[in-house]
């Protein structure tokens, strides 16, 4: 019988006939027995679960998801499992949960806050997934508590400093971002927004000084301080205030729906006040200050950056005035300070892109009303900003050093403009020109080669270039600087100082110095504003510089000059010279070259 195989019958004796099963028994008994150990399986779990059908009803669960709830396992059954975890009252949870009901979407999972038998809250991961092969889904409830504290912990250290236990820069920005998004659309909040940023004053002579312990441990009690100044409330509607260490000794107090800009500030003062109180540490008495810079605006248009580099400038104000304050952000020296910081950037290039020219104003002799010299005045043609005068820009170029190369393209143009006014007036006695010179330019860079160099290159005499350098430039010249004014007055270069008697008026350097004119400043001239009821005083001020200087050899420039009264006064006392409206403004050079030989009509 072959091609056939027999069975066995019940007592083990073949029935021909009956093809014998190819199943090993250990097969055999898995196949029958699998059903019966998932079953147990899910039912012995730890982790809570239960089989949901597709309407989201429990249809059977195990004993870990009853323990949960405090109840049996068949109490579960027929019971709604979105309310058993709570998935209704999340608007997203609930749609993605229908989502896999309905056989659309193969998995959902979601963290849910829920409530233990024992009354305690948990925080539980609710995944639901199809069954393979079945109309049925597994619910899994599985809890979640210690890694979120443990997460929480993390994010706690992650985002809070270690020394003053204050939240860090992180956490802070974090918290300003949400405070903006938030106040922007939420019809409660004021809308408004303040920051005061604040930075100890001498704190790092502090830890140079007394090392990083004392300094770490003077951070703990500043931050400690500034809490409970922030507490006090009465700043802001809800009184919600962030203080945050931001990093070294930088601090920030966030005011969230301010009620206004005095609140924010009376919180900086209050913040000042309770800072000037000495510090003792274990019986180390220490005082430290603080520098505050104030933001209080509307939360609209407003983003954290713009918000940050407001407070970073306005404490950079409150350092520059003086420290130990606190200071309002202004909206129009803020703007002043872009524009200034818009001009550094474009000071250099724009000598090389030819953005410079020069005017020039006359010196008349007082005497005959001759013009003697002019002085050079340098001017911006800024493509932004418009014509600029030297007081815009010269302040900038002395602090980065561009005054260098300014310089230089002044004087070289200046003297090349002296010359050929020279040519071109042969016949008349020929005008000095005084160009005004940085002491920095002294300092970082070769002055007296760059003098002669350009004297030799436009072949102006040296005896009419005439420098002038501040009173306060001059008078506290000493070793390099001194050494330039002394060899360029060798050379035949005359020196002047510029608006004497605003500085330090230190006489005795006069004769020590090789200089050979003085220029008074305005405000002794203006003193001689009101022609019927002179000022005795300001005259006999004049007169007197004016003979010192006389017999000192040192011929004076009057600054200033705007009426025919004031330069007869001068006259009278006899001043050299004198500058100003009343002869004429800074003026292109074909101006200068019709005043050339011409006489200004005296006054009385």
């Amino acid at each position: 019988m072959s091609g056939t195989s027999e069975g066995t019958g019940p007592a083990g004796v073949a029935v021909p006939g009956r093809t014998r099963p190819r199943i090993t028994e250990r097969h055999g008994c898995a196949n029958s027995s699998e059903p019966r150990d998932y079953r147990a399986a899910f039912h012995a779990a730890r982790i809570a679960m239960a089989l949901v059908d597709r309407e989201g009803v429990v249809v059977t669960a195990n004993a870990a998801l009853a323990a949960l709830f405090g109840t049996e396992p068949g109490a579960l059954h027929e019971r709604t499992a979105a309310d058993l975890v709570d998935l209704a009252s999340d608007t997203r949870a609930w749609h993605a949960y229908r989502e896999v009901l309905h056989g659309r979407r193969s998995r959902f999972r979601c963290t849910r806050r829920i409530k233990h038998a024992d009354g305690r809250g948990l925080w539980a991961e609710i995944t639901v997934a199809p069954v393979p092969d079945s109309r049925r889904l597994l619910l899994s409830v599985a809890d979640v508590s210690d890694r979120r504290e443990l997460r929480a912990r993390l994010r706690h250290l992650q985002m809070h400093d270690a020394v003053t236990r204050l939240p860090n820069r992180t956490l802070f920005f974090e918290r300003l971002t949400a405070a903006l998004e938030s106040s922007a659309y939420d019809d409660g909040s004021t809308g408004r927004i303040g920051l005061c940023y604040l930075d100890l004053d001498g704190f790092k002579a502090i830890n140079d000084t007394l090392g990083h312990r004392v300094g770490d441990r003077l951070l703990a009690a500043v931050a400690e301080r500034l809490g409970e100044c922030a507490g006090r409330g009465g700043h802001s509607r809800g009184g919600g205030h962030l203080v945050a260490r931001l990093g070294g000794d930088e601090f920030a107090i966030l005011v969230e729906d301010s009620l206004g800009t005095e609140p924010v500030a009376e919180l900086a003062r209050s913040v000042l006040d309770a800072l000037q109180r000495p510090f003792d540490l274990d019986g180390q008495r220490l005082s430290v200050s603080a520098s505050i810079g104030v933001v209080e605006r509307t939360v609209t248009g407003t983003t954290a950056t713009g918000l940050m580099q407001a407070a970073d400038t306005t404490l950079y104000w409150a350092k520059a005035d003086g420290k130990a304050r606190w200071t309002l952000f202004d909206p129009e020296r803020n703007a002043h300070q872009v524009t200034r910081q818009a001009l550094a950037s474009t000071l250099r290039p724009a000598v090389e892109h030819g953005e410079f020219a020069l005017e020039y104003q006359p010196l008349v002799g007082l005497a005959d009303g001759v013009t003697r010299g002019v002085e050079a005045l340098v001017r911006w043609h800024h493509p932004q900003f418009g014509t600029l005068t030297p007081n815009r820009f010269i302040g900038i170029a002395e602090e980065d050093g561009s005054i260098v190369q300014l310089g230089r393209w002044v004087l070289r143009t200046a003297c090349r403009q002296a010359r050929q006014w020279q040519r071109e007036h042969p016949d008349t006695p020929p005008l000095f020109m005084s160009v005004n010179v940085a002491v920095r330019q002294v300092w970082d860079s070769d002055l007296v080669a760059d003098v002669a160099e350009i004297l030799a290159e436009t072949g102006l005499a040296p005896d009419l270039l005439q420098l002038e350098l501040t009173e306060s430039a001059v008078m506290g010249s000493a070793g390099r600087p001194l050494q330039a004014l002394q060899a360029l007055s060798d050379m035949g270069v005359r020196i002047a100082i510029d608006d004497f008697g605003t500085g330090y008026s230190n006489l005795a350097y006069l004769s020590r110095l090789p200089v050979s004119a003085l220029k008074l400043d305005g405000t002794f001239v203006r003193g001689f504003q009101d022609e019927a009821h002179p000022n005795p005083a300001d005259e006999t001020i004049v007169e007197a510089l004016v003979q010192l200087a006389h017999r000192l050899g040192l011929t004076v420039t009057a600054e200033c000059v705007e009426t025919s009264g004031q330069a007869a006064r001068l006259r009278r006392i006899g001043c050299d010279t004198g500058q100003g409206w009343l002869y004429s403004r800074a003026v292109p050079p074909e101006r200068i070259a019709e005043m050339i030989g011409v006489s200004t009509p005296l006054s009385a």
